[in-house]
């Protein structure tokens, strides 16, 4: 039975303004560039250059134009949008030391594969073959397809009737390329790959020990049971053994990262520049920030003389409709840029005050707990709108460069009922860590232990999750002989 019935709601939708508004905040200093050089491509109406001095135009179609200059309320649209993590360190597995490392973008792998193919001599099939197989090795040299789907790709792609037996030949070719455990399809592969070379050139003794271990003691070797490995290969020492281990560990189990010769190397562009003026800390917004755009008088003219002639023209209006438009979006894009620089100085400034302390010194200890919120509510600013500022941007201290997202973390009580960074828990962390004798490493129960001694309050699986963020493995795995 079909039932007719009214019901009222009340949604919020973006318009298309909006949502460029939250792309051009999310935008890092080093993109706002090409995104600028975009909207000046696609709108003649905007322009580069300081603004113009100019009498305002005396019509309807300027004054529309005119009462379109709002301001830009962020909060009427990205209070209930998504955001990456309220805690920002607490969520996430940011890795502290990548904040001065460079973006490496490389050549491609498969154009220096294919060119040392050339060398081999093969006949149309069979270098068509190997074409194949070199473009299924991926960026970090691992071949993961079973040889089975690649034989059925040549079938049906290029009609090439071929065998896992003769796959394997002329993949065992391609493994010969450099670098050296190109083509592999596991790490065992890999590290054998690697050690066979060496031992081609002349590297016995050790080489032939790790052969022997990662072809036949695996296993063992990635569980790190040395003892196990002694026994059952019979060493008469741990030295022995160690030899063995370092040559392994000398390995790449990434050939592919290396794979490259042509590596242009991109840093971090910061987004504010702090400085320390005799204790007085001064925040200033890169300069890129701030670009000079204008409106380009050509099309105000142009709109002022449209309005004066005959506006029963269809083409006209159509024109002038046109123009109107341009216009419009030029001076929203200039509007949005300036409420982005102001939104950014004002987060950033919000930071630098709650962490005055650290910027003053650079003392990872003096970092106070900070999520997001805390930030948020000193601004006035939505949650979302600082992940946004924080998710993507960096600042340039003297004690050198840091994404914004660096400073957020949560807190720890201990015993005296204060609260600290949870960064600070950390760096004692990996100071107990570091110290650990390496042959018998402290496990995650001994660590809690320690942390709770020194007054801090915290948890095994805490101490675990801690560990893993700073990408420590387990204690059995940080073992050495």
């Amino acid at each position: 039975m079909q039932k007719l019935s009214l019901s009222q709601t009340l949604s919020q939708k973006l318009s298309p303004q909006q949502i460029q508004f939250i792309k051009l905040l999310q935008v890092p200093t080093v993109e706002l560039e090409a995104r600028i050089e975009e909207e000046l491509e696609v709108n003649p109406a905007l322009e580069e250059g300081p603004e113009e001095d100019r009498e305002p135009a005396d019509n309807e179609f300027e004054d529309d134009y005119q009462d379109s200059n709002n301001d830009i309320d962020v909060e009427d649209y990205l209070r209930d949008d998504d955001f990456s993590g309220y805690k920002m360190q607490g969520d996430g597995n940011y890795n502290e030391d990548e904040r001065d490392m460079p973006l490496p973008m490389t050549a491609t792998l498969t154009e220096q594969l294919l060119d040392q193919l050339g060398y081999l001599g093969l006949d149309e099939r069979r270098n068509a073959i190997a074409r194949q197989l070199i473009g299924s090795i991926e960026s970090d040299g691992y071949i993961r397809r079973d040889l089975d789907a690649i034989s059925n790709d040549l079938a049906f792609s290029q009609n090439i009737r071929t065998d896992e037996e003769e796959l394997e030949e002329i993949l065992g070719m391609i493994q010969e390329f450099d670098p050296p455990g190109i083509g592999a399809r596991n790490l065992q592969e890999c590290l054998l790959l690697q050690l066979e070379r060496k031992k081609d050139n002349g590297q016995n003794g050790a080489v032939d020990l790790a052969i022997e271990i990662i072809k036949n003691q695996f296993e063992e070797f990635t569980k790190k049971h040395y003892k196990k490995i002694i026994k059952r290969l019979g060493l008469e020492s741990e030295d022995e053994l160690k030899e063995a281990i370092d040559a392994i560990v000398r390995l790449n189990p990434k050939p592919g990262g290396a794979g490259s010769s042509l590596v242009k190397t991109q840093y971090l562009l910061p987004d504010f520049i702090l400085t320390n003026d005799n204790g007085k800390l001064e925040l200033s917004l890169n300069s890129r920030n701030a670009p000079d755009l204008r409106i380009s008088r050509s099309y105000s003219d142009m709109l002022n003389a449209y309005d004066k002639s005959n506006k029963k023209d269809k083409k006209l209006k159509e024109t002038v409709s046109f123009v109107k438009q341009k216009l419009d979006a030029a001076k929203w894009f200039i509007d949005a840029i300036k409420q982005r620089q102001f939104t950014l100085l004002n987060t950033m400034q919000a930071i630098v005050n709650y962490q005055y302390d650290y910027f003053l010194t650079g003392d990872e200890s003096k970092l106070r707990p900070m999520i997001l919120k805390d930030i948020a509510d000193r601004i006035g600013m939505d949650i979302s709108t600082v992940s946004r500022v924080a998710n993507s941007k960096s600042v340039q201290t003297e004690f050198g460069m840091f994404p914004l997202k660096y400073f957020f973390s949560e807190g720890i009580s201990t015993d005296q009922g204060e609260d600290v960074s949870s960064r600070e828990v950390k760096q004692t962390l990996k100071d107990f860590i570091d110290n650990e004798s390496k042959r018998k490493p402290l496990s995650d129960e001994k660590l809690e232990k320690m942390l709770n001694e020194k007054g801090y309050q915290i948890a095994r699986r805490t101490v675990a999750k801690y560990r893993e963020q700073m990408n420590i493995p387990v204690a059995r795995l940080r073992k050495e002989l």
